[in-house]
């Protein structure tokens, strides 16, 4: 059998850590918990309870993402967030935490010492009052990690069906450590370049999540081109799972939005009804615009509309009033619904159209941030406007150019799409050796693939 070098290179990376972790000293008493009047056993319980919430939107998306592909690639799709869960996981314990959340490196809010929590040391049940008082370091790094996996995850959608595994891993890897964390630092550490230099709101991740996903989907559709049947009417393969999926995202973003403020408080129950209330508004907006479309409404615009209003009250679900949620729901949705049949007209592939709601959705979000949060512009607070703006243009220029390098950085270690004949038979069988078959002749289509393939199309993945 046949061992090819990326898969040797991983697998001896993962060993090189497990083998690291043997000397690393814990400290003593890293593990007592104290309760104190602001790091309460409460705050533990809900903070534990929204990581579960916020984890569970990756599978979510799994389904959301799988529903929406052809049927031979939806185990494909499917897995391609799942695997997140595994090499995010990892990467956040060993470097990423640091990277985003470490003492600042050289005072320029642009990067966390990778030392620092190297391994999860000094990460315990003890609070780090200069990131969070209310809960154990930990706790809040775990929290964290949830958003470091599901980001990476979003960009899948825009070059479904033709990417070839391995490269999509390795292109993930550097995605996070690369644009991911620095966001993360720049916007959420309190000596961050977005947070301390332009003081942007962003409460759960408007443009550390869905704007930096969204751009970098918008680059890879661009880099690895259309696919081959791309002027073909794609059907989705499983509607039930879209909405299946929409459904689990939109429970998980009650952790996403009400764990955001880090304690079971006020500003918790405010988030989770301003969540709810994004949510439902923009699910009835994007099915009554289909139907004015002269549509009928259908189980894919409600869950797509859906999501578009979670996304839209992301950056200011703390700072806005419930019924300024309803209006930022409205216009965020009318953005992205024409932004979706802009991309529909254009020579952009982007499948699963990520950019024109995740990334056209966060961006819409953030400005709409600084326009209705209680120091907005339609309270007077031009600066805070004006500066999501120009919070906005830079995250958009950075992620643009770094993810494009990244691609093709990535595709010179290993070609980024499947050969013709793998991309044609479906991901799931040329990629993974498995399928979703739903007829006789799907499975004889597969089983003569496999009797036939060329030494090339071998296990490409």
């Amino acid at each position: 059998m046949q061992i090819k070098k990326r898969w040797f290179i991983l697998t001896a990376f993962i060993a090189i850590i497990s083998i690291i972790g043997i000397f690393i000293p814990e400290e003593q008493g890293l593990w007592d918990f104290v309760e104190t009047e602001e790091c309460t056993a409460s705050n533990v319980a809900w903070m534990i309870t929204a990581t579960i919430f916020v984890l569970m939107m990756t599978p979510g998306l799994s389904f959301f993402y799988g529903g929406m592909v052809g049927k031979k690639n939806v185990i494909s799709t499917i897995l391609q967030s799942f695997i997140a869960m595994g090499i995010i996981s990892i990467l956040w314990v060993v470097v990423g935490f640091s990277l985003a959340f470490g003492n600042d490196v050289g005072g320029l809010g642009l990067i966390g010492d990778p030392t620092q929590y190297f391994m999860f040391q000094h990460v315990g049940a003890k609070p780090e009052p200069y990131l969070t008082s209310t809960i154990p370091l930990a706790l809040y790094a775990l929290f964290q990690m949830k958003f470091a996996i599901i980001t990476p995850s979003l960009i899948t959608g825009s070059f479904a069906e033709r990417v070839r595994f391995s490269a999509y891993m390795v292109f993930m890897i550097l995605f996070s450590l690369i644009i991911y964390c620095p966001l993360a630092h720049w916007t959420w550490h309190p000596d961050g370049l977005l947070h301390k230099w332009l003081d942007i709101h962003d409460f759960a991740g408007g443009i550390v999540v869905h704007a930096s996903s969204g751009i970098a989907a918008l680059a890879g559709a661009i880099f690895l081109g259309r696919r081959q049947s791309s002027n073909e009417h794609h059907l989705p393969a499983n509607v039930p799972f879209v909405i299946l999926g929409a459904g689990l995202l939109w429970l998980g973003w009650f952790g996403f939005n009400g764990g955001s403020g880090l304690a079971a408080d006020g500003i918790a129950i405010k988030a989770f009804l301003n969540t709810n209330t994004a949510g439902a508004t923009a699910m009835m907006t994007w099915i009554f615009i289909d139907c004015l479309r002269g549509r009928k409404p259908s189980g894919m615009g409600a869950a797509v509309g859906a999501v578009i209003g979670l996304v839209a009250i992301t950056p200011c679900a703390d700072v806005v009033t419930t019924s300024s949620s309803f209006i930022i729901a409205v216009i965020t949705t009318l953005v992205c619904n024409i932004a979706v049949h802009w991309r529909e007209n254009s020579s952009i592939d982007d499948a699963l159209d990520v950019f024109p709601t995740h990334g056209v959705g966060g961006i819409t979000a953030t400005i709409l941030t600084g326009v209705f949060s209680y120091t907005g512009l339609i309270h007077g607070g031009v600066g805070e406007f004006v500066n999501s703006i120009i919070g906005v243009v830079i995250v958009i220029a950075y992620t643009f150019v770094v993810s494009f390098a990244l691609y093709w950085i990535t595709n010179l270690m290993i070609p980024m799409r499947v050969s013709i004949k793998s991309e044609r038979m479906g991901l799931d069988v040329s990629q993974h050796d498995e399928s979703y078959a739903f007829s006789d002749s799907a499975e004889r289509e597969i089983a003569e693939y496999f009797d036939n393939r060329e030494e090339e199309d071998n296990r490409d993945f």
